[in-house]
């Protein structure tokens, strides 16, 4: 994560944050996220019977890329110098595009959109979070994602 000046992240809104290492969603992952979830549906975790389908295996619920992005943001995000502390404000958009079949690696391409002073010492932090699949031509999944920064002195 890159720490900035509140000046110099305003003057980086519109640019390319880059992109975060490969992570593979493997069906170790995706079982245990459908145990904590409490979703169990059969083309997450039936890998005979998700076989049967057009997707031929089991796919990462959605949710689970939508949950892998603070650790993406942690590689390619940006915040200010004095942070005291950030948490996650919310989503303006959200789309799954596309499925992630499990073994896949997934990435996080990220773009700073909007910076917005909310009062004395807090930013809300606009980034569009693209999560790429390798090998693959669309993406898994496109957020804007909102986090507010709180800064110290």
């Amino acid at each position: 994560m890159q720490i900035v000046p509140k000046d110099q992240l305003r003057a980086m809104v519109g640019e390319d944050l880059g992109t975060s290492d490969w992570f593979t969603i493997d069906q170790e992952r995706i079982n245990g996220f459908a145990d904590v979830t409490l979703d169990h549906q059969f083309i997450h975790v039936d890998e005979e019977q998700a076989k049967q389908t057009p997707l031929g295996g089991t796919i990462a619920h959605g949710f689970l890329t939508l949950s892998l992005v603070p650790y993406f943001t942690a590689q390619v995000g940006v915040m200010p110098e004095n942070l005291a502390m950030m948490f996650n404000y919310g989503l303006d958009r959200l789309r799954f595009i596309s499925p992630v079949k499990s073994g896949s690696d997934v990435r996080a391409r990220s773009r700073l959109v909007d910076v917005t002073e909310k009062g004395p010492g807090q930013l809300l932090i606009k980034t569009e979070i693209t999560i790429e699949i390798k090998d693959e031509e669309k993406p898994a999944m496109v957020a804007e994602t909102l986090t507010m920064a709180i800064t110290a002195g």
